[in-house]
């Protein structure tokens, strides 16, 4: 067998996910020579096929054709009144995914990114052998990015080879609506789902081994998110643990719990974590050594600590594992490895934002971090059936609290739960960034009617306790 011949790059990236495909763009702006290379056929790794944009698209599907909007909407009923079928359910979200792949190959063509489809290992660390059934080529990168995303991690016990078994990639390919469905482990993507298919009117109960729902959200939203949760038709079961999944037998599966409890449903949902996905990239030829589950290990510029012009972003190099944070590490490494200033560091602030139903954001500090820290602060809250926008969209649910430090009041955290809690927490984010407070709110104008105003309300909530605090103010 002759050896392939060696096709030479200024990076190499590998994996063309959210991180990979922003990388290799940043590079072609940049006028570098790039090749991408992604495994699967087409590009977008989990973000556009699998997980980000599916799952939101499905999320917002769900709400449509459930009606489950309309139900908050005085005398508006725009229920189905036909039971819906998967092709229903999995239209939009089709289109939405082919749509933004199309997005994605149109700017790797438009900076002149080289495609690679097969199987990338590390020859050494320069060099990478790209496998597929066309055969092998050989690419040496002066830089090379690892961007290969993560998979579900697929517990013992479970048969993932039975269509009433799923983890969160294969669910998206399911061929019939479960009735009665659980969902295994309470974390962001466990509870998105449990949301969505019960805004179908899928019977959910949730498995958590923990006795919160998502621990690291402020304890506040986590409860009202819980109970919000609940009321939408969720059942939780709090510290249990699956210890057995029966599926040998035609109609339902049965899980048994550590309590001894059994739950008989027709579809199940693993969300037991992620995993990265360095298997197959032989990383010790590259002199890289993984840490747990597969982790590349990074500097703050997302350098390799051990090759110096091996970079990595993304889930790859483990949390926050978010696809708009993977997108901006990728761009900072890419800066990074030619001496460009464009991008030279990722934001200290990171929002997160949680699709479930109803939604939740959040951006810096919770009550518990405060109270660990000895920080002084006040809190502000305003709910959405406080103001008419929180009226006319329906929810009356949800509530935006804003964390100020005591002395100056200024802005140290922002926590929202509600219709478009991912949005509105970007006003807070700015904020923030700019070392801003109570009073930036108290002197902006904002469109009327909008969630936008909750800001305003909330800020209002602070300067009134602190004038109240120092007897300005009758009680």
């Amino acid at each position: 067998m002759s050896t392939p011949s060696v096709l030479n790059f200024d990076l190499v990236v590998l994996g063309g996910g959210p991180a990979g495909s922003s990388g290799a763009i940043a590079a072609g702006l940049l006028r570098r020579k790039v090749a991408l290379v992604e495994k699967a056929k087409l590009v977008g790794g989990a973000g556009i096929n699998t997980g980000t944009i599916p799952s939101k698209t499905l999320r917002e599907t769900s709400l449509v054709l459930s009606g489950w909007r309309s139900r908050r909407l005085f005398g508006v009923d725009l229920s189905l009144r036909r039971e819906a079928t998967v092709s229903d359910f999995m239209r939009h979200e089709k289109v939405v995914t082919a749509t933004e792949r199309e997005r994605v190959e149109s700017r790797l063509l438009q900076e002149g990114a080289s495609k690679f489809h097969g199987t990338a290992s590390f020859v050494d660390d320069h060099t990478v052998r790209v496998t597929s059934p066309e055969g092998a080529v050989l690419l040496r990168g002066e830089r090379i990015l690892i961007a290969t995303g993560s998979s579900p991690l697929r517990p013992p016990g479970f048969d993932f080879n039975d269509d009433r078994v799923h983890d969160s990639n294969e669910i998206l390919e399911l061929k019939a609506l479960p009735k009665k469905l659980a969902v295994i482990g309470g974390g962001v993507i466990g509870s998105e789902y449990a949301g969505t298919f019960a805004a179908l009117g899928a019977e959910v109960h949730l498995i958590d081994g923990r006795e919160v729902l998502m621990p690291f959200l402020d304890p506040e939203i986590s409860q009202a998110l819980a109970a919000a949760m609940t009321a939408n038709g969720i059942q939780f079961h709090w510290k249990k643990k699956v210890v057995k999944c029966d599926s040998s037998k035609p109609g339902d599966v049965v899980l048994t719990m550590d309590s001894g409890e059994a739950l008989s449903c027709d579809g199940v949902l693993v969300c037991a974590g992620r995993s990265s996905n360095t298997e197959d990239l032989n990383l010790a030829a590259a002199g890289l050594t993984p840490g747990k589950r597969g982790l590349v290990q990074v500097n703050e510029h997302f350098q390799s600590t051990e090759v110096p012009h091996i970079y990595a972003a993304g889930d790859v190099i483990g949390p926050p594992a978010l696809a708009a944070t993977g997108i901006e590490q990728a761009r900072v490494a890419v800066c990074h490895a030619f001496g460009e200033t464009l991008k030279t560091g990722i934001a200290s602030l990171l929002p997160t934002g949680i699709y479930t139903i109803p939604e939740a954001s959040m951006v810096g500090e919770t009550e518990a971090s405060l109270k660990e820290k000895q920080i002084p602060y006040l809190v502000g809250r305003a709910r959405y059936s406080d103001i008419p926008r929180g009226d006319i969209i329906g929810d009356n649910v949800g509530f935006l609290k804003l964390l100020f430090h005591r002395d100056d009041l200024r802005l140290l955290g922002v926590h929202v739960m509600g219709e478009h809690a991912t949005e509105v927490v970007h006003i807070g984010l700015i904020a923030m960034m700019t070392g801003a407070g109570a009073d930036l709110f108290n002197q902006a104008c904002f469109n009327y009617p909008t969630l936008g105003d909750l800001y305003k309300y909330a800020a209002y909530d602070a300067l009134f306790q602190v004038r109240r605090l120092a007897g300005q103010v009758s009680e």
